[in-house]
């Protein structure tokens, strides 16, 4: 598990996380969220025992991570910013990073150059962005960890090799039970994913909630009738989002699916149907109910 407790750190004026407590479990995928500048990489920089906090704690199965090689050793950081030494191949930074990990698998590294179109022995610096971010994930899954933290994962990636890297990450949880942590400003990238999901802003963790609690309990609603009656005769369901487009009537609704359907039946309408919520749409919703522009935070 990874503990914050009242997690503080500064950057001269700048207060880039502030008292932030927070909690992950082990064995899941936790997305992080929030617009630049709200403190993802600050946050995950602590977790990897990069930054030293200014205040508060932070604990990775109830140990410090800052200078402490055996819990670091378990942690592996894939920043946003990716870092290679000049003129090295993949196989030479495989080289100097099992001689850093006591976990790195070298048949797992072996494999993942099958997988990924990667040309080990080519010089990185030559490769494009999307490419060099292949490297990246290829060398983070080579180490094992317990903790794999990753800044903007699916920058530069193409559909196909993020689809790829989503199967391996999943798989990575099943199997060993991984606990994996990506920040993105970006909800879509990370349905059907994660676990949990949070939303930093300002410093602070906003927002948190399991993925499957997120989804119960919200249910979108589209029904045509002829005549299309008033809004006043759906006043009895608890009602988030309403509009009309001719017969058609599109809503969000929070309750019980087939206590929302029986209520619309009612009606008689020539056709109803409940259409699955995206991630977005349900945060847009528990955002507002707790007084905040979703808007403003994320994008």
């Amino acid at each position: 598990m990874i503990k914050a407790t009242n997690l503080t750190k500064r950057f001269d004026d700048n207060v880039a996380l502030a008292s932030l407590t927070t909690e992950i479990t082990a064995g899941s995928i936790y997305g992080l969220v929030g617009s630049n500048g709200a403190g993802k990489s600050t946050f995950l920089r602590l977790i990897a025992g990069v930054y030293h906090a200014d205040e508060g704690s932070i604990q990775v199965d109830g140990q410090p991570v800052f200078e402490n090689s055996q819990v670091k050793d378990k942690i592996f950081f894939l920043a946003d910013e990716l870092f290679f030494f000049s003129n090295y191949t993949m196989n030479q930074m495989a080289k100097f990073y099992s001689g850093l990990y006591t976990n790195w698998s070298q048949k797992i590294y072996n494999q993942l150059c099958v997988t990924f179109p990667v040309n080990a022995n080519k010089r990185i610096n030559t490769f494009s962005k999307g490419m060099q971010r292949q490297v990246a994930v290829i060398l983070a899954l080579s180490t094992r960890p317990e903790i794999l933290l990753l800044d903007e994962a699916f920058d530069g990636l193409d559909p196909v090799i993020r689809g790829l890297v989503r199967k391996i990450l999943a798989d990575e949880v099943a199997n060993r039970g991984i606990t994996v942590i990506i920040s993105s400003h970006n909800l879509r990238e990370l349905e059907d994913l994660c676990d949990q999901v949070g939303v930093l802003h300002h410093g602070k963790i906003l927002f948190q909630r399991d993925i499957d609690d997120l989804k119960l309990g919200f249910f979108k609603v589209q029904c045509a009738f002829k005549p299309l009656p008033e809004k006043t005769a759906f006043s009895g369901l608890d009602l988030l989002q309403f509009d009309t487009r001719g017969s058609l009537v599109n809503l969000i609704a929070r309750g019980k699916r087939d206590e929302i359907l029986e209520y619309i039946e009612k009606m008689s309408p020539l056709f109803v149907e409940t259409i699955p919520l995206t991630l977005e749409e349900v945060f847009i919703h528990e955002m507002e109910a707790v007084g905040y522009d979703y808007s403003n935070i994320l994008f």
